[in-house]
């Protein structure tokens, strides 16, 4: 029996012990984005410490801050950097995740209590199950396995664990730039395991993610909200303008309006076009999951397409207008509307904040109003990309097809990880994305589960691919 086949039987023996260590850390409600819970969030920075000092790890608790969160100066949540190994003739991986989750009730329509992990069905349901807890958890515990095995780790490890990410990762940012010629100093690669499979049954790799820039998008009229009966039809109403901007962002087949926003985007070669073949993707399966067939593409590829590589633009809500149920007959003084744009190679934030802000002054001057309309951006997050054909990836990829028999799906996806392309900047290394979940886990969601399998598997990938990168020339970088 090889190596790695002695792992992967152990962890085999262990999965109960495994589930019932996960339902452990699922008990701990660490909801960031609540002042209540953040004695909770730092519990769970601290039960990860504990764990991983009791194996052998050295780790280092590094204090981000402070934030404002409801009304309250609160700590930001423990930064835990650690190493496993410090052999100089060894590679080292560093790896990264998050110990925070998303909120959760029981009247959401959870169909059990989100923070007690429930099997059903060979599902694991809980919050926080699938995002991120049962990834980084999958860490510790291939770890643990190979010690209890008595297997060498064949890489030196180091870890980052965050407390913010359901939060904006408040803080982050500012300890990896800090860290990175200390802590993270000798790191060769990087994995992240907190994006899910394209499907449910193949597993997949991801080597891009779409940037996102966000706006307000402001109109201010008369002093005071106005009675409709008495000023209707005399004044110039701020919700009026706004709908009239808001729908000249994009068309109803998600064509963004903008003039010279698809200027910068990078064509598609041959090469991207023959990475769409053989994925595990259909429309079928997609409407399933949207309860309703709202596609806007015919083709597979296409829909891919606009959700991996092209620029979107989506409309989030409105501020300041009525919302409540029942009937107000309000003219609102001033309206904020909130949309998004979601960046790709090799669109530059800067420039499409001057584009954005250009069209929407240029369209409100045609109406002639005399309100006042303010473009305000509150975000710009940048877009990642990597070849698929880096050794780090390539690593991946044999780790995937010796645990699951299958070669991995390449993908690419529609959503933002920031710390992604913090990490790459900043140490210069490549980064690999390596899910555990499937693409039907509900992370954010009621009912969020990891499925069991996926778990169990998914630790055996995180040990194979560590023992592939050990075995991979690195220098060897297409």
């Amino acid at each position: 029996m090889s190596t790695v086949e002695k792992y992967f039987d152990l962890v085999d023996q262990s999965q109960q012990q495994f589930i019932e260590t996960l339902r452990e850390i699922v008990a701990i409600p660490s909801v960031s984005s609540d002042a209540s819970r953040r004695g909770d969030v730092v519990r769970m920075g601290e039960w990860l410490q504990a764990r991983w000092e009791a194996v052998g790890a050295v780790c280092k608790r590094v204090e981000p801050g402070k934030q404002q969160l409801q009304g309250e100066e609160l700590d930001l949540p423990p930064v835990i950097l650690g190493q496993y190994g410090n052999d100089p003739n060894k590679k080292t991986v560093l790896v990264y995740g998050h110990y925070d989750v998303q909120p959760a009730l029981l009247e959401d329509g959870w169909e059990t209590d989100p923070f007690t992990l429930v099997e059903k069905e060979d599902k694991l349901v809980g919050r926080g199950s699938t995002d991120d807890k049962g990834p980084v958890l999958g860490w510790l515990l291939c770890v643990e396995t190979h010690k209890q095995a008595g297997i060498e780790l064949p890489v030196n490890l180091k870890f980052c664990w965050e407390g913010m990410e359901e939060s904006g990762s408040e803080g982050l940012d500012a300890v990896i730039v800090a860290e990175a010629d200390k802590w993270f100093k000798g790191t060769d690669v990087v994995c992240i395991s907190d994006n899910y499979w394209l499907g449910t049954k193949k597993p997949c790799l991801t080597h891009g993610l779409r940037g996102v820039s966000y706006f307000h998008l402001q109109v201010e009229g008369p002093g005071a909200d106005l009675h409709s009966g008495v000023f209707g039809g005399t004044v110039h109403e701020p919700m009026v303008d706004l709908v009239h901007l808001l729908a000249k962002l994009v068309d109803n087949k998600g064509r963004i309006q903008v003039p010279g926003i698809y200027d910068q985007v990078m064509p598609v070669t041959d090469d991207e076009e023959r990475t769409y073949e053989g994925l595990e993707f259909s429309h079928s399966a997609l409407a399933s999951d949207l309860k309703r067939d709202v596609i806007i593409h015919g083709e597979e590829r296409d829909t891919l397409k606009h959700r991996w590589r092209f620029p979107t633009l989506s409309i989030h809500g409105v501020e300041g207008a009525f919302y409540s149920p029942g009937d107000k007959t309000v003219i609102p003084s001033r309206v904020r509307g909130k949309f998004s744009l979601r960046t790709v190679p090799n669109m530059e934030p800067e420039k499409v904040a001057q584009l954005v802000t250009r069209y929407l002054e240029d369209e409100f001057a045609k109406l002639n109003s005399k309100n006042k309309m303010t473009v305000i951006e509150t975000h710009a997050g940048r877009w990642w990309y990597s070849s698929p054909d880096h050794p780090n990836f390539k690593a991946g990829a044999r780790a995937t097809e010796k645990v699951y028999g299958v070669k991995p799906d390449l993908t690419r996806e529609g959503g933002s990880i920031p710390v992604t392309l913090t990490f790459e900047e900043n140490l210069g290394v490549n980064v690999l994305l390596l899910p555990m979940g499937a693409a039907d886990d509900g992370a954010h969601s009621i009912n969020e589960k990891i499925d069991k399998r996926n778990f169990i598997q998914g630790i055996k990938l995180l040990g194979a691919y560590l023992h592939e990168v050990a075995e991979t020339d690195m220098a060897a970088a297409a």
